[in-house]
């Protein structure tokens, strides 16, 4: 008999309401960033995966965008790509913020889940911050709902609870050959990975001003002689005016955003990064079969 241990291997859907905390815990779980983080709901659009491992077993987290009642078209194709990730999962966590609990979209996504055969996990967040008979009594009544095989609390922010609740999905694992290899953390392309640090970075320093109608636009991605790498993206905003919040005066605040999406990936990519982007107005970028494929998005019809 082979005295290697036996390798486990799984796929978990992260499931939650918009802004949950979804991203930051599935990079907690694997250990380093992988999902973009945003203040601004939604900012999660495709199904950007982490890879997380515990021993001899590897988990694929499907980082579903938060699942809400889809207007827009773009809206849509959002729910699709997170029910789609949910559909193969061997678990389902629900991820619940107890503070803004956002019932509105949590009690649609319970009822769906009552519903679904795999094992779920109902895991409360936030718990440095929100008060525990609350906490408490929040778990209970959705236990009722739905049957979960177990209950965590932990602070996707500080890591609280995390290391716990990582062991009980490892175990719930099947087992099997793993899907990746022991170094990736995460099946995003570079290309697609550099168009969501850009992204986040778009949000992060123009929160208040530019609405969800932007997009990052992989154009080209030039591996140099030198070992570094060009890359090239194109932001699409839906107006002229949007376009003008994006340049900032004289180009200022599109360098300001350049630079600090370009620090970020030289470190995750571990090599020098030469970033440009350029802006363009589409009002029906949301339209467009070809842009929703390059930014990682199902066309839903």
């Amino acid at each position: 008999m082979s005295s290697e241990k036996q390798t486990r291997c799984g796929v978990v859907a992260v499931i939650g309401a918009p802004n949950a905390g979804k991203s930051t815990l599935v990079n907690q779980l694997v250990g380093q960033k992988v999902a973009i983080t945003s203040a601004k709901a939604q900012t999660t659009r495709a199904r950007m995966m982490g890879i997380a491992l515990l021993d001899e077993t590897q988990m694929v987290l499907v980082d579903t965008p938060g699942i809400f009642a889809p207007k827009r078209k773009l809206d849509r194709a959002m729910v699709s790509a997170a029910w789609e990730g949910a559909e193969a999962a061997d678990a389902l966590l629900l991820l619940v913020d107890p503070i803004k609990q956002r019932r509105h979209e949590l009690e649609p996504l319970v009822e769906a889940l009552a519903k679904r055969p795999e094992r779920k996990l109902l895991v409360l967040n936030k718990v440095d911050r929100a008060k525990k008979e609350p906490l408490l009594a929040l778990a209970q009544e959705l236990g009722a709902k739905v049957d979960f095989a177990e209950v965590f609390f932990v602070s996707a922010l500080t890591g609280d609870g995390v290391p716990e609740m990582k062991t009980a999905l490892a175990a719930m694992m099947p087992e099997g050959e793993w899907m990746y290899p022991e170094d990736q953390v995460s099946d995003a392309s570079e290309r697609l990975l550099a168009a969501e640090i850009t992204r986040e970075q778009l949000y992060a320093q123009l929160h208040e001003e530019l609405p969800y109608d932007s997009a990052v636009r992989p154009e080209k991605y030039i591996e140099r002689k030198d070992g570094s790498v060009e890359i090239h993206q194109q932001i699409v905003v839906a107006r002229d005016n949007q376009r003008m919040i994006v340049l900032g005066k004289g180009g200022s605040r599109i360098k300001q955003i350049g630079t600090a999406a370009r620090e970020e990936l030289s470190e995750l990519l571990g090599r020098k990064v030469h970033l440009f982007l350029h802006v363009k107005t589409d009002e029906r970028w949301s339209e467009d079969k070809e842009m929703f494929e390059e930014i990682g998005l199902d066309w839903v019809r």
